[in-house]
């Protein structure tokens, strides 16, 4: 008996060979290919049934009426939540759980952290969506759904951030590191307001509504303060390999960050025409940081995606300057409703999805060990998102102004264009999940 317990301490002591690290690195893998398809599948899920489906349904009731205050404030807010936090926060942790260890040569984190994570943050998202729906009980709810997003963001911070990369005495952290730490101080402040304004209503308020006052400002700060930087950070890693650009001038995009910051805090100061100047600013110097439109030194790597992904990559970041434009025009107007509508689905469907719809179909399937569905049906997707966005920013201008009052007939239109267009992305990914790995093929 003895001598068994002491053999059994030798090996536990032992160095593994390499037959059995390779064995215990692909049980991991495996096992993060599963996390990751579980964090997208519900980003998909929340983008699907309580954004898009919601959302459409919102824009539907709005075209009828000719009244963009025809629907509930609260309803318009839980799809934002919905999309927000529910579909590219998910997509977000998801990634970060799977890539940003690796990428910091980081020491392997306990897999539990990030099952509990998704538990934590996936029912907060829920239940911020059916108060704002149903408000049943959302004295208790709101508050409830807001402690539980922020509880899950500072799990996964605190793992992300606390596994020092294994060579760090050897390397200075390189400045996309420096922009997703700027976007995961964002989503912080994001998710630490949204808790206090929770409280805040809950104290003095008689719904779960944000007060459209603040919640102007508040949407700057999810989008610009929070989304942008992220997707910034992942371009900068990414998008020198894929479109095969130049090195990317870290210093010039540290510096964008640094005007898209002081954008974010001039709209919550209310000098909004000083704000949309700081992020008009920001974003050029971000396209010029990243040389989007410089001539591309080596070919493109658009294996297992469509041809057109670069072109789609910088309509995006186009849509942004766009965005961004609209919004100092909106703040030098006395009606300003549908402009400002238009600059922030510029930014959110035109941008934000767009790079989403883009990179995810690039990255995911391979994240999770498949190729792509299908390049034809990631090219489809992206030309109906595209279009969906052109539609609903051109009709939101002349519509929502005055302008030109058929337009109100084109919202429908441009929501069933957006609302397909997701779908065939869902469908993609799921598909991609779905095939074997090719490892497995025969």
């Amino acid at each position: 008996m003895t001598v068994t317990l002491i053999e059994s301490e030798e090996q536990a002591r032992r160095p593994l060979t390499p037959a059995e690290v390779f064995k215990v690195t692909a049980a991991r893998e495996t096992t993060l290919a599963r996390l990751l398809m579980l964090y997208i599948s519900t980003g998909l899920f929340f983008m699907l049934l309580p954004g898009t489906f919601l959302g459409v349904w919102n824009l539907v009731a709005i075209s009828g009426s000719r009244a963009a205050n025809s629907v509930l404030p609260t309803w318009i807010q839980a799809h934002g939540h919905a999309q927000i936090f529910g579909w590219i926060g998910t997509f977000i942790l998801g990634i970060g759980f799977y890539s940003l260890p690796k990428l910091r040569r980081a020491h392997p984190f306990e897999m539990s952290v990030a099952w509990v994570t998704w538990g934590l943050w996936t029912s907060g998202v829920i239940l911020r969506w059916l108060t704002n729906v149903y408000q049943w009980h959302w004295r208790v709810l709101l508050p409830l759904s807001g402690a539980l997003e922020l509880a899950a963001f500072l799990i996964f911070f605190r793992t992300i951030s606390g596994h020092r990369p294994q060579d760090s005495g050897k390397q200075r952290l390189e400045e996309w590191i420096f922009v997703v730490i700027a976007g995961s101080i964002g989503l912080l402040l994001t998710l630490l307001i949204n808790l206090g304004a929770a409280v805040f209503l809950v104290r003095w308020g008689t719904s779960p509504e944000v007060p459209a006052s603040f919640d102007q400002s508040f949407l700057v700060l999810q989008t610009w303060g929070f989304l942008v930087p992220f997707v910034w950070g992942f371009s900068a890693k990414w998008l020198p390999t894929f479109l095969g650009l130049g090195p990317i001038r870290g210093r010039v995009l540290l510096l964008a960050v640094a005007l898209n910051s002081l954008g974010v805090l001039a709209a919550f100061l209310s000098r909004p025409r000083v704000a949309a100047l700081f992020l008009l600013a920001g974003i050029t110097f971000a396209v010029h940081a990243l040389g989007l439109f410089a001539l591309p030194e080596r070919p493109a790597k658009i294996r297992g995606a469509h041809s057109s992904f670069p072109a789609f990559v910088r309509i995006a970041y186009l849509w942004a300057l766009v965005a961004a434009g609209l919004a100092i025009w909106a703040a030098s107007v006395m009606r300003p409703q549908g402009i400002w509508g238009a600059s922030r689905h510029a930014l959110t469907a035109g941008f934000l999805a767009t790079m989403v719809f883009a990179i995810g179909q690039r990255v995911i399937p391979a994240f999770a060990g498949r190729l792509l569905f299908s390049a034809k049906l990631m090219f489809i997707s992206l030309l109906l998102l595209t279009a969906g966005c052109l539609l609903r920013v051109t009709a939101e201008i002349l519509a929502y102004q005055g302008f030109f009052l058929s337009a109100w007939s084109w919202l429908p239109i441009s929501a069933v264009a957006e609302m397909t267009a997701v779908t065939v992305f869902a469908a993609n990914l799921i598909g991609s999940f779905a095939r074997r790995p090719p490892s497995a093929w025969v």
